[in-house]
């Protein structure tokens, strides 16, 4: 299956765009369909009603042992991938732009068979291996859509006014209070970094370009686990 964006040639030139458009408001219309293309790239076309993505191409043929498996010890895991950039869309969303209840809740922790609730940027090799073997592959590729859904949504009822909005602390303690992050020094950064932004800043980064990086790991993985 290949996908209509390759990350490492036709992303970039699409990010520089999208932040070009974003900063100029006669273009809001242009910049905001935009984002929702390159956001339904990083989701499945099932619930994006795209082509063939980047989503698509990490799930096609993707066995049990290579979600899983962390091949050496400066990998990760397809499986904490997938948690970790899908964890960060929800609280980055749902809490700081569109100020409602993220997705994850107790009957989803269920489901998907876990007790985390971080983006698991502070943990360590044995940590990643136990949340990558308790997730329930399925399931975290619901959640992954019922995400990629919502976001889908707050993106394509924004208004002009929005993207200067700045991230309200409010929104910000909140992600630590409801666990999106730790308090260790590799978990707690990000929230100094989401809270000196704006809603273009958002967008720009961990909505669009920080997942495509990590769906791009996932493909690397997953070629070198299924050889």
């Amino acid at each position: 299956m290949d996908s209509m964006f390759q990350p490492g040639t036709d992303w970039n030139p699409k990010q520089a765009q999208l932040k070009e458009l974003l900063a100029k408001p006669e273009r809001f219309e242009e910049a905001k369909n935009l984002c929702l293309e390159m956001h339904s790239m990083l989701h499945s076309s099932v619930t994006q009603g795209s082509g063939s993505t980047l989503m698509d191409e990490v799930w096609e043929g993707l066995t049990d042992k290579a979600f899983v498996t962390m091949p050496t010890v400066k990998d990760v895991t397809v499986a904490w991938n997938i948690w970790h950039i899908t964890r960060i869309e929800d609280l980055t969303a749902n809490i700081l732009i569109g100020e409602r209840e993220q997705v994850l809740d107790e009957s989803w922790l269920k489901r998907l068979g876990v007790q985390v609730k971080d983006t698991g940027n502070a943990m360590t090799d044995d940590e990643i291996l136990e949340l990558s073997k308790n997730l329930k592959m399925d399931e975290l590729k619901n959640y992954r859509d019922a995400v990629g859904s919502r976001t889908k949504e707050l993106i394509d009822n924004l208004t002009l006014p929005d993207l200067k909005r700045k991230v309200r602390k409010e929104s910000i303690d909140r992600i630590l209070e409801e666990g999106g992050v730790t308090k260790q020094g590799d978990s707690i950064w990000l929230l100094d970094f989401w809270g000196r932004k704006n809603i273009t800043g958002i967008l720009l980064m961990p909505i669009t370009r920080h997942q495509v990086g990590h769906l791009n790991d996932s493909l690397k993985l997953k070629k070198k686990l299924q050889k």
